[in-house]
């Protein structure tokens, strides 16, 4: 006689556990094994809107944070920057660094889709050191829509790299200004400072940047070094 097989209890206690699951605890499982993160946006994108994303970035659950700040970096627009701006005092340091990344992406997100090309545009010219030229199109950018902080911010890099100090400060203050998230214009702004010898405004925008993103070690050392420096 052929003996019955045994009861699977553990798998069923795996399924069980499994099941209890938030689905984007699920997709997001899935992206980790797999690797397939246009399948993660996809599903993410059939199953949840935005607005139900931006909401499960303060769930409980690390996964499922981390899987919302991943989902925001690529279907969220600059209506977001708030809630990623928040993010970035998460607890875990996965999320926070998820969300710096995600974060920036939607700082090129405003605007018409004519302007979001055009703010690539200027970015790849100041990575690619034409930084006159990044000049002129961020300020026929900025003359077009003056609510881009983007666009104030790589105008900017352009000015810094250029020598011209005190007009990168007036650009950074701008771009922080329309966007009080934007950490990088503050440690520009910082960078400016120094280079004019003005170190106590250096500390104050730094201190700023690491305000908005406790994150940055290299910006909490180098205000350490200043303090140490002054004294």
């Amino acid at each position: 006689m052929i003996g019955l097989p045994a009861p699977v209890a553990l798998d069923f206690t795996t399924w069980f556990r499994h099941s209890m699951k938030p689905l984007l605890h699920q997709l997001y499982e899935k992206y980790l094994s797999d690797d397939d993160c246009p399948s993660f946006i996809k599903s993410v994108s059939q199953s949840y809107l935005v607005g139900t994303i931006e909401r499960l970035t303060t769930a409980s659950s690390q996964m499922v944070r981390r899987a919302s700040v991943l989902a925001l970096g690529f279907l969220a627009d600059y209506e977001s920057n708030h809630r990623l701006g928040k993010v970035l005092q998460d607890p875990d340091t996965t999320v926070r660094s998820m969300a710096e990344h995600a974060i920036q992406q939607l700082w090129f997100r405003t605007g018409t889709d004519t302007q979001q090309k055009e703010l690539l545009v200027i970015e790849r010219l100041n990575l690619s050191n034409q930084f006159e030229k990044a000049i002129v199109r961020a300020s026929c950018l900025i003359t077009a829509n003056p609510s881009i902080a983007e666009a104030w911010n790589q105008r900017a890099i352009a000015k810094f790299n250029l020598l011209r100090f005190t007009d990168s400060i007036k650009d950074c203050h701008q771009a922080l200004e329309l966007n009080p998230y934007h950490y990088p214009a503050a440690i520009g702004m910082g960078h400016s400072f120094l280079e004019i010898g003005d170190n106590f405004n250096a500390i104050d925008c730094f201190h700023r940047a690491l305000n908005l993103n406790p994150g940055l070690n290299f910006v909490r050392a180098q205000i350490n070094f200043l303090k140490k420096s002054l004294n």
